[in-house]
């Protein structure tokens, strides 16, 4: 099974983070709950407090706890 790769971007200027996997934009979230959605649409199942903990989300511009700039 290949490694799928899941990118959560720094926040943007007007709030929010987008979320990516294998490359493909899946939305903008606002909290945990938005990105465990995202990646259960993927095929993923996490819930959003897990989300937080796996070492296999690459989170780029700020750690899970970090929503705005």
């Amino acid at each position: 099974m290949a490694k799928i790769r899941v990118v959560v971007h720094p926040p943007s200027p007007t709030g929010g983070r987008r979320v990516r996997v294998d490359g493909e934009i899946l939305g903008l979230a606002h909290g945990l709950v938005d990105v465990a959605e995202f990646l259960r649409r993927a095929g993923l199942e996490i819930g959003p407090d897990d989300v937080a903990r796996v070492a296999w989300i690459d989170w780029r511009g700020g750690g899970p706890d970090v929503w705005s700039r």
